[in-house]
């Protein structure tokens, strides 16, 4: 199994850049997003990001809180959700990347809750609430699991916390497009620019740019300025959330192969 590090290390040979999509786990139902992972990985995503639901997900923008408290409402839990992550990660090419907030982990303990990832197949963690002081524990014992911990800097972050953040992720660093939560942007903030040369001035890890991105143009864009990994979010999510799964299913292809296109090396 390829490490996250490893793939971009590939992807990096190649000169090219990452398109990593986000969906929530139980919406519309877990067999759909078992399929959608599927989907995803067939047209264009290199990794894929997988958002646990949670009642009270602070970092997320109104599309993404909606499809969790639909999933929430169809009693979506951890168990049944790395149950079939369990069945699903054997078939993908793409390295899964699990996003939760800190509270479930906590109650389940830390080592445990990495143990169970680690076992069913996941490579990668996103903790957008988890502060860069408390997560030494949480980075050792992952490490150790061979789970790399994604850490996000925000663009109201000081020089000396990019800094840190930067040499203490793992796999690579989430850099956040825009303050306040996740969701459709018509565009792009151009200090997201400049947050990429500094962060490149820091660190040679590989930098992955999300929130506010929906469009391919905007992938495009955060290609050009440096990025490494365009993150997709609610605009999949909405799209696998109208009609029915089959539509929704198929929305979410297509436009993972617009996107993908708009990332093709001229």
């Amino acid at each position: 199994m390829t490490s996250i590090s490893q793939h971009f290390e590939l992807l990096r040979s190649r000169g090219q850049c990452a398109l990593i999509p986000f969906i929530t786990a139980g919406d519309p139902d877990l067999t759909t997003t078992a399929e959608a992972l599927q989907v995803l990985d067939h047209n264009g995503a290199d990794l894929i990001e997988l958002g646990v639901p949670y009642s009270d997900p602070l970092a997320d923008g109104p599309v993404i809180q909606a499809a969790a408290t639909r999933a929430l409402q169809r009693e979506t839990r951890l168990d049944p959700v790395l149950e079939m992550v369990a069945e699903v990660s054997p078939k993908l090419r793409s390295p899964l990347i699990l996003f939760t907030y800190y509270n479930p982990i906590l109650n389940r303990g830390i080592k445990l809750f990495l143990q169970q990832i680690a076992q069913v197949g996941v490579q990668g963690l996103v903790i957008p609430d988890l502060p860069l002081e408390e997560a030494a524990e949480l980075l050792q014992l992952a490490k150790d699991l061979g789970v790399e911990v994604i850490l996000l800097v925000a663009p109201t972050s000081s020089e000396a916390r990019i800094q840190a953040i930067a040499q203490a992720s793992q796999g690579f660093i989430y850099l956040v497009s825009t303050t306040g939560v996740t969701g459709m942007r018509t565009e792009l903030e151009e200090r997201v620019k400049h947050l990429l040369t500094e962060l490149r001035s820091t660190t040679d890890k590989p930098i992955g740019v999300g929130f506010g991105i929906s469009q391919p143009r905007q992938a495009r864009q955060v290609m050009e300025w440096g990025s490494d990994a365009v993150i997709v979010g609610s605009a999949f999510v909405k799209r696998l959330a109208e009609g029915t799964p089959a539509q929704g299913l198929e929305a979410i292809a297509t436009f993972c192969q617009s996107l993908r296109t708009a990332l093709m090396m001229d």
